[in-house]
């Protein structure tokens, strides 16, 4: 009798703590936000990007690189081998381009997630940081960018043991870079399914050279994209499931010193700064629980917001465009250039628009 008692009560108490975990699950995914349209004049979907565009990021003079083909736990996703793209916004046609990959690359265990481009200010080499998740694992690939025949050099691979669950990164120099742990786990059935139910703020930000690597913050439920302001002195980062945006201070060891946290209400995804201004642009999941319980009849929205003077006392954030899932699902990121907006999607396509 005492046995069943016991036995009763570690199930009542089980059955409290799974409903308690779920309720706040679902308030953080914003489970019950219903999403009002807003969108761009002369929105069209890009050629060659059917399968994901997770991340983009646009250099000064308008040439686009995108990663596309990303295979996340919990998230659906296609066979299509991983590549990245670079797209001409000068050129009128806005035609992609697949970029030439190495022959002695291992393309089928290619898996595409963030990117960061650096531009070696010494030569103008350009390098491009991808993050990859061959076989679920994490590291980084780095490549130069050969321009005359759209072709990557792959350089090198970078794995590390505090690089174990890479979100996304931000390039600083030719080989150094800060990047994201989105998760504490790194096997995909606790990343994907358990840690999320948990919601733990497990999460860090890790700086990586090769003299030096550390986790230089710490305490996030969702670290996700991250990106550097213009000046170079202030890193942003994006905490998805805390609905806001990170503000650090870098210091000259490359520490990163916490300034302030910006409140999104949205679940946001990768972070683009625009160079001149200086303003951040944001690739958001509107209603996240839709993503994670993925229905093609009832499909996940996007979201774009425009962050203005972050550094003030009262920077703006403000809605630029809104779909409920019927043009475009999961928007993951967002940037501009010359008044264009190109939108990417973690496992949909892509869109560019006129910003007016």
């Amino acid at each position: 009798m005492g046995k069943l008692v016991v036995a009763s009560l570690a199930v009542a108490a089980l059955s409290l703590l799974f409903g308690e975990r779920l309720v706040n699950l679902r308030r953080r995914t914003l489970a019950s936000r219903e999403l009002v349209q807003n969108h761009l004049p002369n929105c069209v979907a890009l050629k060659n990007l059917d399968y994901g565009s997770e991340d983009i990021t646009i250099l000064e003079d308008g040439l686009a690189f995108i990663t596309t083909g990303l295979k996340y736990p919990g998230l659906p996703s296609s066979d299509v081998t991983g590549k990245i793209f670079s797209l001409d916004l000068q050129d009128s046609r806005l035609k992609p381009v697949e970029l030439r990959m190495p022959r002695n690359f291992d393309l089928e265990s290619f898996n595409p997630h963030g990117l960061s481009v650096y531009v070696d200010p010494s030569d103008d080499t350009i390098y491009l940081f991808v993050v990859s998740h061959p076989r679920h694992n994490s590291q980084v690939e780095l490549f130069r960018f050969v321009e005359d025949d759209h072709s990557l050099v792959h350089l090198k691979t970078i794995k590390h043991d505090l690089l174990y669950s890479v979100n996304d990164i931000v390039a600083v120099g030719v080989d150094s870079f800060y990047a994201t742990n989105d998760h504490y786990f790194s096997h995909k059935i606790l990343k994907g399914f358990v840690e999320p139910f948990l919601a733990q703020p497990w999460a860090n930000v890790v700086y990586y050279s090769p003299e030096d690597v550390k986790v230089v913050s710490q305490g996030y439920y969702f670290a996700n994209g991250i990106n550097i302001s213009p000046d170079k002195r202030h890193i942003y980062m994006v905490d998805t499931f805390d609905q806001n945006v990170h503000v650090f201070e870098r210091k000259d060891d490359n520490t990163l010193v916490s300034v302030k946290s910006v409140d999104v209400d949205s679940l946001c995804d990768n972070v683009e700064v625009d160079p001149e201004t200086g303003d951040l642009w944001l690739g958001c999941h509107p209603n996240g629980w839709k993503v994670l319980m993925f229905d093609p009849k009832d499909p996940p929205g996007s979201e774009v917001l425009h962050i203005q003077n972050i550094h003030s006392d009262q920077p703006v954030v403000k809605q630029v465009f809104a779909d409920n899932g019927q043009v475009i699902m999961g928007s993951s990121v967002a940037a501009t250039h010359a008044g264009k907006l190109l939108i990417g999607t973690v496992f949909h396509k892509a869109l560019v628009c006129d910003l007016e």
